[in-house]
């Protein structure tokens, strides 16, 4: 049977929040995925795949897709360049209500990041 639980606000006892603070400013969808060799999910929520358009380029494809293309993306690669670490730049691709294209940039040019994250919120 299903049903549906209407309430105005969460607390675990001590700190409470509105309903809408959970639904409102909860990732829509998020992924972990190493982005060098062949590109593999190592953790997400809403996402069924990635697809490698190329070197640091990629499209994260959503399991259930968002209302509309209207959605706040955040980014972050990462990459190891023998002894110098350090984060590449997402310039946004193209976004659409089943997927958003995330390219990266880095400066020791534009190599696969080894780690990327991607959170969605809508």
């Amino acid at each position: 049977m299903a049903g549906t639980l209407t309430i105005s606000t969460l607390s675990d006892g001590t700190n409470s929040t509105s309903a809408t603070n959970c639904i409102q400013g909860s990732a829509k969808a998020w992924v972990n995925f190493n982005g060098t060799g062949t590109v593999a999910i190592m953790a997400s929520y809403n996402v069924s795949s990635i697809t490698d358009n190329g070197t640091s380029d990629y499209t994260v494809n959503f399991t259930n897709a968002m209302p509309d293309a209207n959605y706040a993306v955040c980014s972050i690669g990462y990459h190891k360049v023998s002894v110098t670490e350090g984060s590449m730049a997402a310039l946004q691709g193209s976004q659409a209500s089943g997927s958003v294209r995330i390219q990266y940039r880095g400066n020791a040019g534009s190599p696969d990041p080894e780690t990327v994250q991607i959170a969605v919120f809508r």
